[in-house]
């Protein structure tokens, strides 16, 4: 098996850049960076697959399609072998024995093989994430397959880091006694997995968020029972099948990578977590189920992402069409519904400073109404941004929103241009004042922006680090050309525990989250207890068993 001195380069690598922070990424997120065939190709596998079984030689008693649809109303009819719990912790178990024994080269040069046969897998993999959770294609192409690859291999190299502190094989310790013989011992350290892990998949970004849990896992030597989200399976289920084909070409037992299928009527979460087997779970999703995780499952690592009220204070700007502009996009990207999509627009009631003029709270509020409006005035361009409604809680939340303050810009019903059954709406954009609390203080997953007037900046900056300490957040965005207000608002996200970035006005966006450079959540408030990417979220993945011989 030569999959570690294959991929040595790319393991390297990644370990430089999660040391200097720079942008560096093996895996190419432009789809014309592949083959004239891949995206063709990658559009008949995935077509291959609608209406079929999808075979998984893995413990099991019947198929099921799980609560599995598309938000574009395509036909997916994807049915997916189901296990018992108990069959499916034995069979990790059994597997177990060899992958935890398993070399680290060896178990990493298996984890990097498999990142690689998913990268040759991206166009199909793009139109699984597309259709069960209602991305675009382009978002669904770059989160679902480079970028979470990204994350993937950051968990792996973080893991072969930690795994690798101490001396290889075996050394001779010794300690003088002076005129007598010093004490001699020949030592060696092995890595003892923790567990059986267990990854519990999300609805929206299942590969972006599963893969780094699932391969810091992996690599730490414990089996993975991967367990996705009933309404979004076959992105998890592509992974799974071609993680089984690696591991058998190496020689292990496929079962080190399993499958479980369930429905929104029958779940089997809590009984699979609740196993004693079990040494780690990895979770994304609500805050309720991610709170009783944390509660209940003490037995086991638990690593959560939950929800969060993201904001944006806007203190002080050199141009408002920049603001805009790059909040015309972040805000309304895949309808509001990725975690680190800002939900509360803070504005001093008195308006702000722009370059040498002044510029009212309507000015600026309006202003972005109208560019918002302006932004997703095409059909085809909002389809391209919005998506597709993927729960069908979040029109009663529009709903909810637009009753509970005065409505700046309508949510409106797009007709998709190539999915006609899609559900896609446009953002609702709600004014409402600081005493509103009811309104904004709550996360409001979707398509839904609270406009906040505050008594001046310090307020803003006061509400928005109470929110994070209270209901969470993980980004937040500053406008501001004062650098006492810039040092103001670093010092309130250090003490919130929120990742925040200043002045964007261009390409880059809040919602973006570069691997091998930015940590994905703190684990410093309520949105979840860990950190995507860093050296906690691996560590206690596995322990260190010294071995002492007499010399």
């Amino acid at each position: 098996m030569e999959f570690f001195a294959e991929h040595e380069e790319t393991l390297r690598r990644a370990l430089a850049a999660i040391a200097s922070r720079e942008y560096w990424s093996p895996y190419p997120e432009s789809p014309r960076a592949y083959s004239d065939d891949a995206p063709q190709d990658g559009e008949q596998a995935f077509q291959d697959r609608l209406g079929r079984q999808f075979e998984l030689d893995q413990p099991s008693h019947g198929y099921s399609t799980g609560g599995e649809s598309s938000p574009y109303g395509v036909a997916l009819d994807v049915s997916y072998p189901v296990a018992a719990v108990d069959d499916l912790v034995a069979a990790a178990q059994a597997a177990m024995q060899d992958w935890g024994r398993a070399t680290v080269e060896d178990r990493v040069g298996v984890c990097l093989e498999i990142l690689d046969r998913l990268k040759g897998n991206s166009f199909e993999m793009a139109h699984a994430v597309m259709q069960t959770t209602g991305q675009a294609f382009l978002m669904a192409f770059q989160a679902g397959g480079p970028h979470a690859l990204d994350r993937g291999l950051e968990a792996v190299a973080y893991a072969y880091s930690e795994m690798t502190r101490l001396p290889g094989g075996q050394m001779r310790w010794e300690k003088p006694q002076g005129k007598r013989d010093p004490l001699q011992v020949d030592k060696q350290w092995r890595i003892r997995p923790r567990g059986v892990a267990v990854t519990i998949g999300v609805s929206t970004f299942p590969t972006w968020n599963g893969y780094p849990g699932i391969f810091a896992s992996l690599a730490t030597g414990n089996p993975v029972i991967v367990k996705p989200h009933p309404g979004t399976i076959l992105p998890l289920a592509l992974f799974v099948a071609t993680a089984r084909t690696v591991l058998a070409e190496a020689g292990f037992d496929p079962n080190t990578v399993l499958l479980a299928v369930d429905t929104p009527e029958a779940p089997i979460a809590k009984e699979l977590v609740m196993r004693p087997e079990v040494g780690m779970v990895d979770y994304t999703g609500g805050s309720s189920f991610g709170s009783w995780l944390e509660a209940n499952v003490t037995h086991a690592l638990v690593f959560t992402e939950k929800a969060g009220v993201n904001s944006v204070v806007v203190d002080s700007a050199e141009d408002l069409k920049g603001v805009f502009r790059n909040l015309s996009v972040s805000l309304t990207m895949y309808s509001g519904q990725m975690c680190t999509t800002p939900q509360n627009v803070y504005i001093p009631a008195d308006g702000i400073r722009v370059g040498e003029e002044h510029a009212t709270f309507d000015d600026v509020a309006g202003g972005l109404a109208a560019a918002i409006a302006g932004f997703l005035s095409d059909d085809q361009r909002a389809g391209d941004i919005l998506g597709s409604i993927k729960s069908p809680e979040i029109a009663g939340r529009i709903a909810d929103a637009a009753a509970s303050g005065e409505v700046l810009l309508e949510s409106r019903e797009v007709t998709h241009p190539n999915f006609p059954a899609a559900e896609v709406r446009t953002p609702v954009i709600v004014q409402v004042a600081a005493a509103n609390r009811d309104a904004y203080m709550r996360e409001m997953f979707g398509p839904v922006i609270y406009v906040v007037a505050t008594s001046g900046t310090e307020e803003s900056l006061r509400l928005a680090k109470e929110s994070a300490q209270q209901h969470g957040a993980i980004t937040w965005l500053v406008y501001t050309t004062d650098e006492e207000v810039m040092e103001s608002a670093i010092d309130a996200a250090v003490e919130a525990g929120v990742s925040v970035a200043f002045n964007l006005d261009g390409g880059l966006y809040v919602n973006q989250s570069a691997a091998f450079s930015d940590f994905h959540v703190t684990g410093a408030n309520p949105a979840g207890n860990a950190s995507l990417t860093d050296a906690a979220f691996v560590a206690g993945r596995f322990r260190v068993v010294g071995v002492r011989i007499s010399a």
